[in-house]
């Protein structure tokens, strides 16, 4: 009876499962930068990926998103295999993969209104019931600036860069959510706002995120669970009190 009901479970995790990545290898020439790396994401988790500068996670999530094509390994995305796809069924993918980019990525020629239309334009998105200025003040909304509508992103402090770049992530309401170092270049009272606000945006939407980051005070607030990419690899996966208690050095050196 064990066996059966341990059996169930471990097929509703698999059900559960957004994204699967099983063995990945990349190298650039003579250095490896992910060398048999494994990372699961459970519907409506937040997992954070945690490393030191330069050990792979931009080159980890380039992979995932399918700017980068690994020398072997699998990557299955919302039950799809992600290394299978062509440019069209990548663009497809990509409109239920939201990105926020560590430098926010917003045009700097446009006002907020058209930085956050511009997605909706650029993946053709049939909004249904609900008109695009309607859609872009919601997000708007989530993220606390709907008076910002018609800015410039010259006008906009670097937290308020950050929030319309989350905005524009928003729009296009994607089950699963890429942050890149999030708080990266903030003070710590706005690092600890955005941090809040990723937390606030996944119970609300109940999206799956993976989130890049060094920063230990955003990985407590945010994560359900970390994975540490150590010498190419996940050395390491558990919740922050349970890594912080970790046997490896090389781990617990990070929550020191």
């Amino acid at each position: 009876m064990k066996e059966q009901e341990q059996a169930y479970q471990t097929q509703g995790l698999q059900q559960d499962l957004v994204l699967d990545i099983r063995d990945l290898h990349i190298a650039f020439g003579s250095n490896v930068v992910l060398n048999g790396f494994d990372l699961q994401l459970h519907k409506g988790e937040c997992k954070v990926v945690l490393g030191r500068s330069g050990s792979g996670k931009s080159v980890l999530i380039k992979c995932v998103i399918g700017l980068l094509k690994p020398d072997s390994g699998s990557i299955n995305m919302l039950g799809h295999d992600i290394l299978a796809m062509d440019s069209d069924d990548l663009d497809k993918m990509r409109v239920r993969i939201g990105f926020l980019f560590q430098g926010n990525a917003l045009y700097d020629s446009m006002t907020v209104r058209e930085n956050l239309e511009f997605p909706m334009r650029r993946h053709h998105i049939d909004l249904a019931d609900q008109s695009a200025d309607e859609r872009v003040m919601e997000a708007l909304e989530n993220v606390g600036l709907e008076h910002t509508v018609d800015m410039m992103p010259a006008e906009l402090s670097g937290g308020m860069k950050k929030r319309i770049a989350l905005a524009r992530t928003l729009i296009l309401k994607p089950d699963i959510i890429l942050y890149d170092e999030p708080t990266s270049g903030l003070d710590p009272v706005t690092s600890r706002e955005i941090a809040h606000l990723i937390t606030e945006v996944q119970e609300k939407y109940k999206t799956s995120s993976i989130v890049i980051s060094h920063d230990m005070g955003c990985v407590q607030t945010v994560a359900d669970r970390i994975a540490v990419l150590l010498d190419g690899k996940c050395c390491a996966e558990g919740t922050y009190d349970e890594l912080a208690k970790s046997d490896i050095k090389e781990v617990r050196e990070f929550f020191e």
